[in-house]
């Protein structure tokens, strides 16, 4: 199918440079999330990275609702009076009229306010308000469904919130509700059918109906247009799920989703075809010098090196200096993350590492090969490398412990550099009295019998009769665990023979773990390359992240991010974006694409891999709110127009008669050994010394500035340049073209 541009704003190509908009003096959004306070998943960093600029546009009229977890309000949110004299009545009125309802400020960037609902002290109201979701919906929900009941709770008390604020409210407000996902979906479904003066949007992050059916490993997007979705909701014990999602994408004043990909998702299977694509984005902090980065790049690195060294003590026989360190993080969800095209890639990647053969036809005479590696009869690159690629699986699962053998390495590494460093004093000393009685000292007495001793007992510490362990923790269904029983079939047990290792870390990682204390920024920036082959993701937060780290990741053209990435880069992977086909390939021409861009990774020189993580910090202005936020404001826009159409207008721009930008090719030659061409067939870690290519960070950086514009900025509030109102007198929409 194909990728058609039919919906109202599109991409950053058709968003011009905005000089109206609405005014929002007496307008109030409240943004409505079960993660709103409650990390779950992926909605929550939507929502927390962008509060800051939501808040920068709505002041002290913008409320985030969600439910309220003492343990996260412990640690997130500040208690707090109410400031808006509405809210504080309407609260007060909710308070005395059976429920709980807390007021604060989330503790993170933007500092916004907060309006957190106790669905349990309700609970007592459960049955009746699920007798009234079918008389009203004919949407039955089973008692068994922990979720759903929540979802019914948490939506009939939103209804009620935003009810009560109208009620309480002097003058008729202009409400703007914006709901996220199914869990928060009830509360829009209410608030049409109860006819509430509210500016309703529903956004969904990915549909529940796809996620299940892409866990059931069917061919997902060919036989999009043929599913019977309401027999698969049924069969699958979600139908009233299904049927909460339907209803509030159908009930929307304006509905979106994150991307391309989702919105066609979207239009079959909930049946509404998107108003609008509103791209998850992230607060991009831009260091003052371009090394900076680089330099936190390379102390994470030595922290995960650190761990390394433990990890294969006994079997430390490759350079950790020519090692590359690539990871797959998230759900637990092992075809539609895509661990099972990795596993494969990483497999067919370990042959070619070990093989040492001529590519051209005179393999039979190809016995001697030259220093630097091509074959002396015909001078072609031989495949064999130096390089050792370590592949780092972050996905929870069911653990009972860490590994013992895993701790053992840590704590053998540790005993070695005591050891090391006991040694290192003592020697430092002998140096020091020498040198202070004015003699060179006799290197053959600088160490004694008993620091030779010391050194023997260390080594022999370090003999290990088993292979390094895959896993990191003991695993409670080990037997059935599909990435370990993928492992097994691909024989990839991290021998001294295998170029490619496995560690599979089933824990998100964290600072305070004694096995790999980490918080996951520190690992992303570590690392080389984050591969994330995802068959089903509807945005993808975890490449954006490498992106806006300067981190290069594979990502796939089944994902929000790897479309978008697409539309705005001519040419991604010269910018450490790697594109793999899913969408229009079987399964083992992607594996093969997948292989080769990691042989083509592992070939590159230290100093390629540097020109290129340059490049790729670059886009992160691409993923900066300060750009994608503008979708949301539209879709804001958008739904005031309307739900109150007497007051406010809104006339979407038409993307195809814009121009806005799009990152070219690079100038200079490319960080790809396929690619580049050098003088003489000499390609080794000396060339990154080497002047000759044509490379200069600051111009090329310059150009790359060119093709973005500046960053949008938010008007003060009482500057109005697109207010309707309702005698009629307005000043028009007008808009720059670039």
């Amino acid at each position: 199918m194909p990728l058609a541009r039919s919906l109202s704003v599109t991409s950053l190509s058709g968003l011009e440079e905005w000089d109206e908009e609405f005014d929002l003096e007496d307008a109030v959004l409240f943004e409505i999330a079960w993660e709103v306070a409650n990390k779950v998943g992926g909605i929550y960093t939507v929502i927390q990275t962008k509060a800051r600029l939501t808040s920068e546009e709505w002041g002290e009229n913008y409320f985030l609702v969600g439910p309220y977890v003492e343990s996260n309000v412990r640690t997130q949110v500040e208690l707090i009076e109410p400031t808006n004299p509405v809210l504080k009545r309407t609260i007060d009125k909710m308070n005395s009229s059976g429920c709980k309802v807390y007021f604060g400020r989330w503790l993170i960037e933007g500092s916004p306010y907060v309006v957190l609902i106790d669905v349990a002290y309700t609970a007592w109201s459960l049955d009746t308000w699920k007798s009234e979701l079918w008389e009203l919906c004919a949407i039955g929900v089973p008692w068994f469904d922990r979720e759903a009941n929540d979802a019914v709770l948490f939506g009939f008390l939103t209804a009620w919130l935003l009810g009560e604020y109208a009620a309480q409210s002097e003058e008729p407000p202009h409400i703007v509700a914006h709901f996220h996902e199914w869990l928060a979906g009830l509360g829009l479904v209410l608030c049409r059918h109860r006819q509430l003066s509210v500016a309703t949007i529903f956004t969904t992050h990915a549909t529940l109906l796809g996620r299940y059916l892409c866990a059931g490993n069917v061919d997902f997007y060919n036989k999009l247009a043929e599913f019977n979705v309401d027999k698969e909701a049924g069969d699958r014990q979600i139908y009233h799920r299904y049927c909460i999602e339907r209803a509030a994408a159908h009930c929307a004043h304006v509905f979106t989703t994150v991307s391309h990909i989702t919105a066609i998702e979207a239009e079959h299977l909930l049946k509404r075809k998107p108003d609008i694509v509103t791209p998850n984005g992230l607060n991009v902090k831009k260091f003052s010098a371009v090394h900076e980065f680089q330099n936190l790049h390379a102390q994470s690195k030595n922290r995960i090196q650190e761990f390394v060294r433990g990890h294969f003590y006994g079997h430390l026989d490759f350079n950790l200096d020519k090692c590359l360190f690539l990871f797959i993080a998230g759900r637990y969800e092992f075809s539609n993350k895509g661990a099972d095209i990795f596993l494969e890639a990483l497999a067919r990647l370990n042959y070619l590492l070990r093989v040492s053969v001529c590519l051209c036809s005179c393999v039979s005479r190809c016995k001697q090969i030259c220093k630097c590696h091509f074959c002396v009869v015909c001078l072609s690159q031989v495949n064999h490398s130096d390089v050792t690629v370590i592949a780092f699986f972050i996905m929870p699962a069911r653990t009972n412990n860490f590994n013992v053998e895993t701790l053992k390495g840590q704590a053998v590494r540790k005993q070695l550099w005591d050891t090391a460093q006991t040694v290192k004093e003592r020697f430092g000393k002998k140096l020091y009295e020498s040198l202070l009685v004015g003699q060179l000292p006799d290197v053959s007495k600088m160490l004694d019998k008993e620091d030779f001793t010391i050194m023997k007992r260390a080594i022999f510490a370090t003999q290990r009769q088993c292979q390094p362990p895959i896993c990191t923790h003991n695993m409670l269904e080990d037997s059935s665990d599909p990435i370990l029983n993928c492992v097994r079939r691909i024989g990839l047990f991290n021998s001294s023979a295998d170029r490619v290792k496995i560690i599979f870390h089933p824990e998100f990682l964290s600072s305070t773990s004694p096995l790999l204390p980490m918080d996951y920024e520190e690992f992303v920036r570590g690392c080389h390359l984050g591969v994330f082959p995802s068959y089903y993701e509807p945005w993808g937060y975890t490449p954006a992240e490498c992106t806006v780290m300067g981190i290069p990741s594979i990502s796939t053209n089944l994902s929000g991010f790897g479309c978008f990435m697409e539309e705005h880069i001519a040419d991604p992977s010269a910018y450490g974006i790697y594109i793999l086909d899913r969408r229009y390939r079987g399964v083992d021409e992607s594996c093969n694409q997948l292989t080769s861009f990691l042989f083509q990774f592992c070939k590159q020189s230290r100093r390629q891999r540097i020109i290129q993580r340059n490049r790729t910090e670059r886009l992160s202005d691409l993923l900066d709110w300060k750009y994608l936020g503008r979708y949301y404001i539209s879709a804001r826009h958008m739904a005031l127009a309307k739900a109150f159409p007497d007051t406010f207008m809104y006339e979407p721009h038409d993307p195809t008669s814009t121009s806005g930008f799009r990152y070219p090719r690079p100038a200079s030659v490319p960080p790809s050994p396929s690619l580049s061409r050098h003088s003489s067939p000499h390609h080794s870690e000396a060339e990154d010394n080497d002047e000759d290519e044509r490379y200069d960070e600051d111009v090329e950086a310059e150009k790359d500035r060119v093709n973005i514009r500046q960053p949008y900025t938010l008007p003060f509030k009482n500057k109005v340049s697109a207010v309707h109102g309702a005698n009629g007198n307005s000043i028009g929409i007008t808009s720059d073209k670039n």
